[in-house]
């Protein structure tokens, strides 16, 4: 069957399309999935690039998405013909975190889901919602479960609130999608005007450049009476962390999921303390998060934004038009 693996030490021309064997029988407890897509994040091209260093040899890709074609002795949660999609942490089912670090991780610690078919354990899966395709299925896994667990698992969103979200990628989009179901009030940020434009037409309250606004943390504060945002879904990272306090009202929610502008930098704690404020880590989430997101999805009706999809083999081109910067919402691989 069709993989494809990255090799040491990293970068787009390291990506190659291999035939690998296909794997066999389920054993107890465990499913065989035909894989029909997957969908790009940051954390993807942390690996592939290299900048994140795994195993030579690694498939890649975190996300995956397909149909049950096997299921082993044991297995009463799934049967033949179910659509299924990959959990971020495998190892993570119930419970407060357990792990932190990517060693359990498919497309990192693990071989991923750029690839045909896999044997796995029923519990790396979870059910996709009913009526969506497998692209769409696909950006759940890492995107979307990592915008439901910032602002409804850490943050307990509710009706009223005022969310905050930054760019345009897929875990702010899913976040504004979130908010707005749930009858929160959002506003965004973008450096381009054509997004914000779109950004505004899916009810967005309020939207600022950036680029053009260097103290858009106060603009949006301004924008919600002077009172400031219930949460913060800050993907920006150092660089933006002191707007995204100016924007954040008193006693309000920072989900800290990025690294965009980098890995480390200052924090202007004396304004955080000043204000009350609660910034709190966090990296996708468990499995029972998974299947929550899910029957909230089912009974919202949201639907992924998908910008571009691409086919397998054209992994590479897939991960340029990311770094481009270009997309709205998810880029997805069709396999």
């Amino acid at each position: 069957m069709k993989a494809i693996r990255v090799a040491k030490p990293g970068g787009l021309d390291k990506l190659k399309l291999v035939d690998i064997d296909a794997p066999g029988t389920p054993g107890p407890g465990q499913i065989k999935v035909r894989l029909k897509a997957s969908s790009l994040n940051f954390h993807d091209f942390g690996v592939v690039s290299g900048n994140m260093p795994t195993e030579d040899g690694r498939i890649p890709m975190s996300d995956g998405a397909g149909v049950v074609e096997a299921v082993g002795d044991g297995v009463t949660e799934y049967t033949t013909g179910d659509h299924v999609v990959s959990v971020f942490f495998p190892q993570w089912q119930d419970g407060p975190p357990p792990v932190a670090d990517f060693s359990g991780t498919p497309g990192d610690g693990i071989d991923g889901y750029a690839r045909e078919a896999v044997v796995a354990p029923a519990s790396a899966f979870t059910k996709a919602p009913d009526g969506w395709s497998h692209e769409e299925a696909a950006t759940i896994t890492t995107a979307g479960l990592t915008a439901w667990r910032a602002l409804v698992v850490d943050g307990g969103l509710k009706a009223g609130d005022d969310v905050l979200v930054l760019g345009t990628g897929g875990v702010s989009i899913y976040a504004l999608q979130i908010a707005r179901a749930m009858g929160a009030r959002v506003f965004a940020t973008s450096s381009s005007d054509e997004k914000l434009a779109r950004l505004t037409d899916m009810g967005a309250a309020g939207v600022v450049n950036y680029k053009t606004d260097e103290n858009w943390g106060a603009t949006i504060a301004e924008m919600t009476g002077g009172r400031g945002v219930d949460h913060v879904v800050e993907v920006g990272g150092p660089a933006t962390l002191s707007n995204s306090i100016d924007a954040c009202r008193i006693g309000g929610h920072m989900a800290l999921i990025g690294v965009l502008t980098g890995r480390s930098g200052e924090v202007a704690t004396a304004k955080m303390m000043a204000k009350h404020q609660k910034l709190q880590g966090l990296i996708v989430g468990s499995h029972a998060h998974q299947r929550d997101f899910v029957r909230a999805l089912e009974s919202t009706g949201i639907k992924p934004v998908i910008d571009r999809s691409f086919p397998l083999d054209r992994i590479a081109d897939a991960f340029r038009h990311e770094a481009d910067g270009a997309h709205f919402g998810k880029i997805t691989l069709s396999i």
